[in-house]
């Protein structure tokens, strides 16, 4: 190899580069089990799909959906409540273009039996973390959705994972629990995304069936090697080169986006974790996630940003306003990353289909403390979601004159995981997931049932 020469550009895989190849045979799978997929792709009835976003840390929810201008400065805070395009309800002057749009929302104010501590856990399955878990810990959403329903299309994993890893380990995804690794997220952000691409092949070496033989041999070696085949998941071994599609490759690539669409979601750089610990403060995530809902995705996963705002204090040793300051930075970005993903589904014909809900593991402290910061609250928690084909235009539940406790229309996680589950077109009443001891169990806590304020 000349060290000297500028390195080949990688290259995806297009239907007539799987023509030039021929019969070859490519991960177990022949040129016509993939016709076959391309052809079958997208013309499966199921199309149904969950984006999760999990808000890393707790957000505030009376700084955000559930306003009290009529309580102390100590409660209340500085921001306003404007009122939206339905009547009566009213969100953060923060957040305009969710406010023009708000009849595509559901805001659930009175979301109760949070857990207390950082944990990810209950976002991502639903289960209380201190309540019997079998062995093996209970899996997260999107595996037992990939469990039940499988993929829509061959060659796209069913359940896909945009989160970032954090340095603070309760943040991270629970992961396929007793499920095992092979109902594991397909993870394009991690070390698997190099399986995307054919590092260092161009076009013109494609037609060489020898050297991509020589790829894959040399991936399989490498891989061998660190002994972590036997343990890849499915869904990796799927990708693994991802020559078995292009479709999955192109909806990761932001580059096929239309310009002015990236420019409406807005972009961050996903190699600064916010406050050190946190997610980065990544907007395109959620356009990404868009993305693979429409390559086939049933379940998407994002974590954005870090809203544990305890507060501060300067170098003086006075407080520093820390919550709010922070609030301003990211109040902005999220209120025009969300309302472009709302907006997008509904151009697009999918905002039936496709569910979003956002959320983090807690509420926040109602009085703000000293240190201009809010606490951890697990008394209640708010909820945001859009589209699934639900009632929107409501708002759910509602809180006390400080917003610490539910005082109306309590809802439990179950609900909302029932929720899911039913806009997936699964019965939760029905369904269940075999554990490592044989024992079947179902989806949800408490037998609870999907909203019928939003489905029934």
């Amino acid at each position: 190899m000349n060290r000297d020469a500028q390195p080949a550009r990688p290259h995806r895989l297009s239907r007539r580069s799987f023509l030039q190849i021929g019969g070859l045979g490519v991960a177990g799978l022949a040129l016509p089990t993939l016709l076959k997929a391309e052809e079958q792709a997208g013309v499966r009835s199921s199309r149904k799909s969950v984006i999760l976003i999990y808000l890393v840390g707790g957000p505030p929810h009376q700084d955000m959906f559930d306003l009290k201008p009529e309580a102390p400065r100590e409660i209340a805070g500085p921001w306003r409540p404007i009122a939206t395009n339905v009547n009566g309800i009213q969100i953060c002057e923060a957040f305009p273009k969710l406010a023009s749009m708000m009849d595509r929302l559901v805001v659930v104010r009175s979301l109760v039996g949070n857990q207390a501590d950082h944990d990810a856990q209950q976002v991502f399955h639903g289960h209380h973390p201190r309540r019997p878990t079998p062995n093996g810990g209970w899996p997260q959403f999107g595996s037992m959705v990939s469990r039940v329903q499988g993929p829509v299309d061959p060659a796209t994993p069913p359940f896909i994972s945009l989160c970032y890893t954090t340095t603070h380990g309760p943040y991270n995804e629970p992961g396929p629990g007793f499920l095992g690794t092979s109902m594991a997220p397909f993870r394009p952000m991690g070390p698997s995304r190099n399986d995307m691409i054919l590092q260092g092949i161009n076009v013109d070496r494609l037609a060489d069936r020898r050297t991509l033989l020589r790829s894959f041999d040399s991936m399989r070696r490498e891989v061998d090697a660190s002994g972590t085949v036997q343990g890849m998941d499915h869904f990796t071994q799927q990708a693994f080169g991802l020559l078995t599609s292009s479709r999955l490759a192109e909806a990761l690539d932001l580059s096929r986006e239309d310009p002015r669409i990236v420019a409406r979601y807005g972009t961050g750089d996903p190699r600064i974790m916010m406050d050190g610990n946190g997610a980065p403060r990544v907007p395109q995530s959620l356009l990404m996630a868009r993305r693979l809902v429409e390559a086939g995705a049933r379940v998407v996963t994002l974590n954005y940003s870090k809203w544990d705002w305890h507060g501060g204090l300067n170098a003086e040793g006075r407080a520093n306003n820390y919550i709010f300051v922070r609030e301003e930075e990211d109040f902005p970005i999220f209120d025009n990353c969300v309302s472009a993903l709302v907006e997008d589904l509904h151009v697009r014909g999918l905002s039936d289909d496709c569910t979003v809900i956002i959320m983090g593991e807690f509420g926040r402290t109602p009085r703000i403390s000293a240190q201009v910061g809010r606490d951890h609250w697990p008394q209640v928690n708010c909820a945001l979601l859009a589209g699934g084909g639900m009632r929107t235009g409501q708002v759910i539940g509602a809180t006390d004159r400080i917003a610490g406790e539910a005082t109306r229309r309590p809802v439990t996680f179950g609900e909302l995981y029932a929720t899911l589950f039913h806009n997936l077109g699964i019965d939760v009443n029905r369904t269940t997931i075999t554990d490592l001891n044989g024992r079947p169990q179902y989806l949800v806590e408490d037998h609870a049932q999907a909203m019928r304020e939003l489905v029934g």
